[in-house]
């Protein structure tokens, strides 16, 4: 006889373990609500279970809430699709891409991050989930490098990666200061990519 399931998982079909499902519920509250207000007791309503059941699957509230925040980050990256490998098309239009990338992914996910300034065990615990050349930072270093070394590029390749990254930053954050712009407001990509190019570019 097949183990019963828990009651809270009876109408999926999707295979998934009861941990996995508090993870997923979480990140559907995150996406839709943010974090400021996510609560273990909310996780466990929407999960349809008793508040206590998750700590049978997780050490503590933050070890939940950093797993749902870096289960946010992945899907959020999975739907703004591939980005250009090292070589291909042109610099210009690959670091195009990467940008576009990378202001939508903050767009999405900085807000989530935001809420939980209160919460640093949290944020030290998501720190701890997100191993080297997990993030887009360290994806889009690691492409200028590789463009380095194929001679497409020259010059300080980090110091281009920071700009770029801390024009994400800066594009979504002003939005959510409290006399910012009431939506985050996103630079010319193609204008932010010929200034970095200008520092950057093979001579």
């Amino acid at each position: 006889m097949a183990p019963r399931k828990a009651a809270a998982l009876r109408d999926t079909e999707d295979g998934r373990s009861l941990r996995e499902h508090l993870i997923g519920t979480a990140a559907d509250l995150i996406s839709a609500n943010g974090t400021a207000e996510l609560t273990v007791r909310a996780i466990a309503r929407a999960a349809g279970v008793a508040d206590g059941v998750l700590y049978n699957h997780f050490a503590d509230k933050e070890e939940l809430l950093a797993d749902a925040l870096a289960e946010h980050v992945r899907r959020v990256e999975a739907g703004l699709g591939e980005l250009p490998p090292p070589g291909s098309a042109t610099v210009e239009g690959n670091l195009r891409a990467q940008l576009a990338y990378g202001l939508a992914l903050h767009k999405e996910i900085l807000p989530a991050f935001a809420g939980l300034l209160a919460r640093p065990a949290v944020l030290a615990r998501f720190g701890e989930l997100a191993g080297d050349g997990e993030t887009w930072r360290d994806r889009l270093s690691g492409y200028l490098r590789a463009e380095k070394e194929l001679g497409r590029l020259d010059g300080d390749v980090d110091a281009a990666a920071a700009m770029l990254v801390g024009v994400c930053h800066e594009s979504v954050l002003t939005a959510l200061l409290p006399h910012g712009p009431r939506v985050a407001t996103s630079p010319a990509v193609k204008a932010v990519v010929k200034t970095v190019l200008e520092g950057i570019a093979v001579r």
